[in-house]
């Protein structure tokens, strides 16, 4: 099994960045999905932004939408074995408990939205922005 860890969350004023990272610790994949959810206070959880990858390489990155796609960035480093969410330009609506999420899946279509296709997630992160 793979237990997920995610840190980097805290508090930042509205247009501030903040990293995200995701840890893994025991089963390592060569290849796999991993995906950023995030879910605000009185919301359901919504996917973020995912990352397929073979070995050493980038299979794909995808986003929830062109904004995010704009403002996010989803990266791995695959000698530390981490997943990173790279978030800038934050805005109250940003803040929520962000979420980090694996399979060694190779998540095809438009499945990588869903969050049934992944088996392993972390507790969250908490990223508050103020105004």
């Amino acid at each position: 099994q793979v237990q997920l860890v995610e840190s980097g969350g805290g508090l930042v004023q509205a247009g501030g960045s903040l990293k995200l990272s995701c840890s893994s610790s025991g089963r390592t994949f060569s290849s796999g999905t991993a995906g950023w959810f995030r879910q605000a206070p009185g919301k359901g959880r919504e996917f973020v932004a995912a990352l397929q990858w073979s070995g050493t390489v980038t299979d794909y990155t995808r986003y929830s939408s062109d904004s995010v796609k704009g403002q996010f960035s989803i990266s791995r480093d695959n000698a530390k074995n981490l997943v990173y969410l790279q978030m800038n330009s934050l805005k109250p609506e940003d803040a929520a408990v962000y979420y980090c999420a694996m399979t060694s899946r190779r998540v095809i279509g438009y499945e990588y939205y869903s969050q049934s296709q992944y088996d392993a997630w972390g507790p969250g992160t908490q990223v508050s922005v103020s105004s």
